[in-house]
């Protein structure tokens, strides 16, 4: 299990980025729950560090249907 400083960290850094990408989306956006979530399970399954959840949590970003958050 990942320590929870981590995913903070991965999650603060991967919305950051994508709303730096995507400036439309609001700081609340339901994507940023949807992030959180995905990183914690990501967390549970294996060890990672802060870079490595931060790139799965962009590209699971990226593949988010925009019509659907």
């Amino acid at each position: 299990m990942v320590d929870e400083t981590v995913l903070k960290n991965a999650a603060e850094t991967a919305w950051t980025v994508y709303r730096a990408q995507h400036p439309d989306v609001d700081a609340h956006d339901n994507r940023r729950c949807l992030l959180e979530r995905h990183l914690h399970r990501r967390g549970e399954e294996r060890e990672s560090d802060t870079e490595e959840l931060a790139s799965f949590g962009l590209a699971y970003l990226h593949q988010l249907p925009k019509d659907e958050c």
